[in-house]
């Protein structure tokens, strides 16, 4: 397999093109491109079996590459952006990896291709729809256990929800805990974008549980969330900052 990166940012580019040969050494990176400028004409003139796209370009948006030139290949999508999904799927995207993603969530993609492969051609109208499904339905309360005891508990009752391990954790306003059978990122889509937001791997927080915040180094974001996590420093990943000031500002 023949792969293309668009990437802006050379350090995520190189870890994505040492990921990519790790899980398959056939691999070949034809180039590394940074800008739709570069993209347009590297296209108009070689071919990959696989685009791997960031959204965000030095130079605009990777989707304006589609005006520009026909892109055959399918295309993983990669951004710090969630809220780019939809608009992804239907520009011949395969997948989609919100930052910071590690080897198995490549490696994950890269198997979803390889079966859409296996048993039919690629059917980006069908997967818009099952994007706009997922996106279509907010949620607006989660059912909790509490021993025997089912209840439900409204999405403005939650502080945050905190992953520690192989459980995901709903913690309310008035710090009350539960586990809840979900996974962070099959939720992250499911919530309202406006008033929460995932600032990293553990993490997607309410706006309201921001009690203060703290810049540090390299782009980072200490927050001080109400009720306070136990023996867990809560900051903001390099990778996601840009974004949650955006979400901040909004």
């Amino acid at each position: 397999m023949t792969v293309l990166i668009i990437e802006d940012e050379e350090l995520a580019a190189i870890t994505l093109q040492n990921m990519l040969v790790h899980i398959n050494p056939e691999i070949q990176v034809h180039a590394i491109v940074g800008t739709v400028e570069a993209a347009v004409n590297w296209l108009q003139h070689h071919q990959a079996d696989l685009l791997f796209m960031d959204i965000h370009l030095g130079d605009g948006e990777s989707f304006q590459i589609f005006q520009k030139v026909e892109v055959s290949s399918p295309v993983i999508f990669t951004t710090a952006y969630d809220q780019y999904t939809l608009k992804a799927f239907k520009n011949q995207g395969i997948d989609y990896l919100l930052k910071p993603f590690d080897e198995e969530d490549v490696r994950s993609a890269l198997t979803k291709l390889s079966n859409i492969r296996q048993t039919s051609s690629i059917n980006t109208p069908a997967l818009v729809q099952k994007v706009e499904e997922v996106l279509g339905k907010t949620r607006n309360r989660f059912m909790v256990k509490v021993g025997k005891l089912i209840k439900t508990v409204p999405a403005d009752q939650v502080a945050y929800f905190m992953a520690d391990d192989k459980y995901l954790f709903l913690v309310t306003k008035d710090q009350q805990n539960y586990i809840i059978e979900e996974t962070i990122g099959s939720l992250e889509l499911k919530l309202d974008q406006d008033n929460f937001f995932r600032i990293n791997r553990k993490f997607i927080i309410h706006i309201n549980a921001i009690k203060e915040m703290y810049k540090l180094s390299r782009n980072r974001v200490r927050i001080h969330l109400s009720p306070k996590p136990e023996n867990v420093e809560v900051v903001v990943s390099e990778e996601r900052a840009e974004a949650f000031k955006k979400w901040l500002d909004q």
